[in-house]
C-alpha cells in the first residue's frame, strides 16, 4: 500500500514539473486522476451537487493558477485537497448565513460512500438505538446529518470516514496537529450520532450507555 502511495506521489510530482515547465496539457492528467474525489469531498461538505461541481472547477482553477508556487513540500493530492476543503468550508460558512439545512432534506447517497461512515458509527454498537436507524435509513440520514455538523468536524469526517485518509494526511490537509484531528473525529462522530438519534426521537449513546464507535 505504501509503495502504491509513493508511486502515485512520484507520478504526480512528474506531472507537476511538466506543468511548471509549460506543458499545460499535463495538468489534465491530474484533474482526471483527482476530480471525482475532489467533487465528492466538496459535495459532502456543501451538500449540493451543482454547487459541488462549481466548487470542483474552482479548486482545479486555483490549483492551476498557483501550481508555480507548489514546491513539493507535501504530496500534490494533499495540496489540492487542502484547496478543496478550504473552498468548501468557505462556501459553507457563507451559505450558513443565508439558510439552514433540514435533517429531513432529501439528500441521496451519490456513490454509496456513506457506507464506510455508517459502518464506523454502527460498529460495536449493538446495544445502541442508533444502530437500527443506520441499518434502515442510514445513507439518507447520514448524508443529511453530515451536512448539519459544524465545518471543522464535518471536514475531518469526510476525509477520514468517507475518503479513508490517515490521520497524518488529514492533519497535513487541515494544517493542524494529529491530536487535533483525532479529537475532532471523536467529537464529530458524537455529534453525528446525536443528530441521527434525534431525527428518530431516540436517546443518544451517551444516555443509554452505548458505545460511540
Amino acid at each position: 500500500m505504501e509503495s502504491q502511495v509513493a508511486e502515485g506521489n512520484f507520478e504526480d510530482a512528474v506531472l507537476v514539473r511538466r506543468v511548471q515547465a509549460g506543458e499545460v496539457h499535463a495538468f489534465n492528467a491530474l484533474v482526471i486522476k483527482y476530480q471525482d474525489r475532489v467533487f465528492n469531498t466538496c459535495w459532502r461538505i456543501c451538500g449540493d451537487h451543482a454547487d459541488a461541481g462549481e466548487l470542483t472547477q474552482d479548486v482545479f482553477m486555483k490549483a492551476f493558477q498557483a501550481i508555480g508556487k507548489f514546491h513539493g513540500k507535501s504530496a500534490f493530492y494533499t495540496w489540492v485537497f487542502r484547496i478543496a476543503v478550504n473552498q468548501s468550508l468557505s462556501w459553507k460558512r457563507k451559505q450558513a448565513k443565508r439558510r439552514t439545512v433540514s435533517l429531513d432534506a432529501g439528500l441521496s447517497d451519490h456513490d454509496g460512500s456513506t457506507k464506510a461512515l455508517k459502518h464506523t458509527l454502527a460498529s460495536n454498537s449493538s446495544d445502541d438505538p442508533a444502530a437500527s436507524v443506520l441499518a434502515s435509513e442510514g445513507d439518507r440520514l447520514v448524508t443529511a446529518a453530515l451536512a448539519q455538523l459544524d465545518p471543522d468536524h464535518q471536514a475531518v469526517l469526510v476525509l477520514r470516514d468517507i475518503e479513508g485518509m490517515d490521520y497524518q494526511n488529514i492533519a497535513d490537509i487541515l494544517e493542524v496537529a494529529v491530536g487535533t484531528v483525532k479529537s475532532r473525529i471523536y467529537r464529530g462522530r458524537m455529534q453525528l450520532r446525536t443528530l441521527l438519534c434525534e431525527s428518530q426521537s431516540l436517546p443518544d449513546a451517551s444516555t443509554t450507555g452505548g458505545n460511540v464507535f
